[in-house]
């Protein structure tokens, strides 16, 4: 119905009262109760389905008079329809500020933004919208899309025609925004952000790079031995699947940058497809570990290193579960080595041999390719392979003197019901002699193209160089400390010079 003018007694009442006539309305949007909002407004009210015929009420916005010619109450704040002439903008790259808060004084004006007050601090849109914001002593640090700034808090910096510059106080929030040298920023992963003293970690998808801000400025760390790896990482990274696509925290336990890349979104069932969660130490300025798990959160509280996955928190570093433990399943430890002795000689590797505990296991040997053939339509290219090795205890076998039967050390007691007795051993994978592993190397190459003697024919492989992959076994001291000290071949020149 339309606004009328409704005569009341006294000042302070409000009356208002919107009615529905008996005819039956139905499909109108309804806010308590109440027909007649705009289509445009509506903001999602429910759509009435049934027709209505009862009166209805609802309190709207009214003028009140006392009498004639005197003060009138205008029109409350309209809670339930949007601006008349709605202005907002967004400003991604602006920061504003409110009043103070003391807790010691009871002063909060944290809900108070004074227009009469200079609030707002902008940075250079062109490098993109502020990502992150990290404050420390007097300093905070801006991080956009495509840079990292600085400026003082209460403090502004004067500087002179010389370049020299000093530091005065004002009433200035926020002051003067400088940028660090290097076309670098966060790009679109705040999560990858990660701090420890006066050091700042994060990633940059934008330029494939991870990077330490620190006294010094803004290094590339990825350059360190790592920058094909996250080159390809961080380019094959879909930021359109999810958030959480560059999860960094630092590990005050083991005093290292971990990092963990999604290449899935971050709620993707499986979780162990195309992840990779890197450690990075100061203290050599490199790259340690490449781990099996995939966090949600990871985080340090008093010297602990924590991670969340699924809503659950895991301690990590803990001695109540094996090593290798993630959030439940074990996993192998592996160690990938390069052999490339005298690089411009073809050589056979003949045997392998290591320097550490008992329970590794060489997994994979290979040569590097010897080039491409074009045969049957198709470019090919060939390399030898090496049988794996057994570790020392599954490659043990146990000789019964009474039938001469070779039964393999972990399951001679299932077979014959006695633990470990003193027969002859032979070994099918490495032995130990003079405190150190080794096995022979027997070729399981396929025939190539003019090959005459291949396969497990002749012993050792071929090629310039060779990658050997070595891993912890399941059946050694299960969930205990494996190492590993060095890794060694026998070879000879094929070529003789």
């Amino acid at each position: 119905m339309a606004g009328v003018t409704v005569e009341i007694k006294y000042f302070n009442t409000f009356v208002l009262k919107k009615t529905l006539s008996g005819q039956a309305i139905t499909n109108q949007p309804v806010w308590n109760g109440s027909f007649g909002i705009p289509s445009t407004e509506t903001g999602g009210y429910p759509v009435v389905s049934t027709p209505l015929t009862t009166n209805n009420w609802a309190i709207e916005e009214s003028r009140i008079r006392g009498g004639f010619n005197n003060t009138t109450v205008d029109f409350s704040p309209k809670a339930y329809l949007v601006e008349d002439e709605p202005n907002a903008v967004i400003r991604f790259n602006s920061l504003i500020y409110s009043g103070i808060f003391n807790s010691r004084t009871g002063i909060n004006d944290t809900n108070v933004f004074s227009i009469g007050a200079d609030i707002t601090k902008s940075a250079d849109p062109a490098n993109g919208s502020i990502q992150r914001l990290y404050a420390e002593n007097t300093n905070l640090t801006v991080f956009q899309q495509f840079k990292v700034s600085r400026a003082l808090i209460d403090k502004d910096a004067i500087y002179s025609a010389e370049g020299g510059g000093a530091v005065t106080a004002a009433n200035l929030v926020i002051g003067t925004l400088q940028a660090y040298s290097g076309s670098f920023g966060i790009s679109n992963n705040p999560e990858s952000f990660a701090t420890y003293g006066y050091r700042k970690y994060f990633t940059d998808k934008n330029n494939n790079a991870v990077l330490r801000l620190s006294r010094d400025g803004i290094t590339e760390i990825s350059n360190y031995g790592m920058k094909d790896f996250f080159r390809d990482e961080l380019n094959s990274i879909d930021t359109t699947q999810g958030p959480g696509v560059a999860v960094g925290g630092y590990d005050l336990y083991t005093d290292q940058y971990v990092l963990s890349l999604h290449q899935s979104p971050v709620y993707n069932d499986e979780r162990t497809i195309s992840n990779k969660t890197v450690a990075f130490d100061d203290s050599i300025n490199g790259w340690t570990s490449l781990f099996s798990y995939r966090p949600d959160q990871i985080f340090s509280i008093r010297n602990n290193f924590y991670s969340t996955i699924d809503s659950k928190l895991y301690k990590h570093h803990s001695s109540d579960v094996n090593r290798g433990n993630f959030y439940g399943t074990d996993y192998e430890s592996s160690v990938t080595v390069i052999f490339n002795p005298e690089p411009v000689r073809s050589k056979t590797f003949s045997t392998i041999s290591y320097e550490g505990g008992s329970g590794w296991k060489m997994t994979a040997l290979a040569s590097d390719a010897t080039g491409e053939d074009y045969i049957d339509a198709n470019w090919i290219s060939t390399n030898d392979e090496s049988n794996s090795v057994f570790s020392y205890y599954e490659g043990e076998y146990i000789i019964n003197p009474a039938n001469g039967q070779a039964v393999v050390r972990s399951n001679y007691n299932a077979v014959f019901g006695t633990v470990d007795p003193p027969y002859p051993r032979v070994h099918a994978g490495f032995d130990r002699k003079e405190n150190a592993y080794v096995a022979n190397l027997v070729n399981n190459s396929t025939a190539a193209q003019g090959e005459i003697i291949f396969g497990n024919v002749i012993s050792g492989i071929k090629g310039f160089f060779a990658t050997a992959t070595f891993s912890t076994d399941t059946t050694t001291d299960p969930g205990g400390e494996k190492q590993l000290f060095s890794v060694a071949t026998d070879f000879f020149s094929n070529n003789g010079y």
